[in-house]
């Protein structure tokens, strides 16, 4: 890891520690460098005034005032083209508008070079993905966001279709496939509903109740379900 970088990488370090300190031997650790060295990229970051302190003591350290800084400025190019790659697996479905306008976004506050080389490198990489589009109707997103309950109407694979209330409960994705997972009201039990076949989506002024999904009851029988965000602990 570079310089530049590995500035970047202590800034979010930092952020993701905040209120806690970590000190300069365990940051060295972190990053593979000597204590000296670390030492002396935060002084850089300090005299360009990010809000940097020290902590004295035994249990002190460095931290930071993670309200003043921003996050997304802090992407390394590697970490930038990685975001664009994965927003790009989503330009088709249901999150696709979101998808390209966070892209925007991403090159927008980085520095310009940093952006150009990211946007350059993401130019070169391509998805081989089928002809035909599965559409989704853009309530997709918005009844997993709300916390209502929604009402569906749906398609089943011979055609017939339901109307249904259900509470959202969240969402699969497999494949180009996105299905959403609710407390189907009409079959009093957990179903998933493929994207592509739900007719409609409304999303109702009704709180649904608390409820815990458990794996079992999603009768997935193959695949591994792997969450999007890892375990912040």
């Amino acid at each position: 890891m570079n310089r530049t970088d590995r500035l970047y990488a202590l800034v979010e370090e930092l952020r993701a520690a905040a209120p806690r300190p970590r000190s300069a031997r365990w940051l060295a650790g972190r990053f593979d460098v000597s204590v000296r060295t670390i030492e002396r990229d935060l002084g850089s970051l300090q005299e360009a005034g990010v809000p940097i302190w020290a902590e004295q003591g035994r249990t002190g350290g460095y931290t930071i005032d993670a309200a003043a800084t921003l996050g997304p400025m802090g992407f390394t190019p590697d970490e930038a083209l990685a975001v664009l790659i994965g927003l790009g697996t989503l330009r088709r479905g249901p999150f696709r508008q979101a998808a390209g306008s966070a892209q925007r976004k991403v090159l927008a506050v980085m520095p310009d070079e940093d952006a150009r080389r990211a946007a350059s490198t993401a130019s070169r990489i391509h998805l081989l993905e089928a002809d035909d589009e599965r559409s989704v109707v853009p309530e997709f997103a918005a009844s997993l966001r709300a916390d209502r309950v929604i009402r569906l109407t749906y398609r089943d694979r011979d055609g017939a279709l339901t109307h249904r209330e259900v509470e959202p409960l969240g969402s699969i994705g497999k494949g180009g496939d996105w299905y959403l997972i609710g407390w189907c009201r009409l079959r009093d039990g957990v179903r998933a509903f493929r994207g592509d076949r739900v007719v409609s989506i409304e999303v109702t002024d009704e709180r649904p109740p608390a409820r815990t999904l458990r794996r079992e009851e999603l009768d997935i029988p193959f695949g591994t379900l792997r969450p999007i965000l890892d375990d912040p602990r």
